[in-house]
């Protein structure tokens, strides 16, 4: 006879299976009907009960929350696992690697990229639980900036390409990057963060160009080095070394 702890062992085990398995099929409808996910359609898929479904997500938006917390975490971990493997003080090189790790993963999972870059869904609402992952691959870039403004290679003075003027930040946008700053990455200048911010909206725009068909009759052959270019580019604006 099977002890209690025995048994609820096996129990959590199933569950997680089970609950995997879910968000498995979701995911396969993510490819095929987008976020327009049915708990219905999934429970026939596993040829269950939808009320069995329910027991593990009550509703669509539990399930969509589920997948989108998976999605950002596997992003970040992609972005960080790259950028890990290159030298700390190689600020160029952990740049280059986070950027083409995030593209690497949206080409090889363009719906799940999607669901967390695309069009909001309409009705749901993220809730709080997804904030953290979210801000993984946002905390690579933050920490790079943070190392090379301690490393002393990072600073206000560096040049705009092409010789231009700093353009003043309005003094709403200054507080807002100072209150960013304060929470998140206090060491690092408000202008710094600012090119930071820039970067790294440039980073995902891209991304974004190429996987929702924005660069066809453009760039067609050569949108790795494409990317690349755009992350040097951007680079250079930051003041990475």
């Amino acid at each position: 006879m099977l002890s209690d702890m025995t048994a609820k062992s096996i129990r959590a085990r199933v569950r997680d299976e089970l609950t995997s398995e879910i968000k498995a099929i979701a995911r396969q409808q993510l490819a095929t009907d987008g976020a327009n996910l049915s708990l219905r359609a999934v429970a026939r898929e596993l040829g269950m009960v939808s009320s069995a479904v329910y027991r593990y997500f009550p509703s669509r938006d539990d399930l969509l929350t589920a997948l989108i917390i998976d999605c950002y975490d596997e992003l970040g971990e992609a972005a960080e696992t790259a950028e890990a493997a290159v030298d700390r003080s190689d600020l160029l090189g952990r740049w280059l690697a986070t950027g083409h790790g995030i593209r690497d993963w949206a080409l090889a999972n363009p719906a799940e990229y999607a669901l967390i870059y695309g069009s909001p869904v309409p009705g749901y609402r993220a809730p709080e639980t997804t904030v953290g992952p979210a801000a993984r691959t946002t905390n690579v870039i933050l920490a790079l900036l943070a190392d090379g403004v301690a490393a002393g290679t990072l600073t206000v003075a560096d040049p705009v390409p092409g010789g231009g003027i700093v353009l003043p930040l309005p003094p709403e946008l200054g507080a807002e990057l100072d209150r960013i700053a304060a929470t998140v990455c206090p060491d690092v200048p408000r202008e710094v963060l600012s090119r930071g911010i820039t970067a790294w909206i440039q980073l995902f725009g891209t991304v974004t160009f190429e996987l929702f068909g924005r660069l066809q009759n453009m760039i067609e052959s050569s949108r790795r080095n494409f990317f690349d270019r755009q992350l040097r580019v951007m680079a250079v604006y930051v003041g990475l070394r």
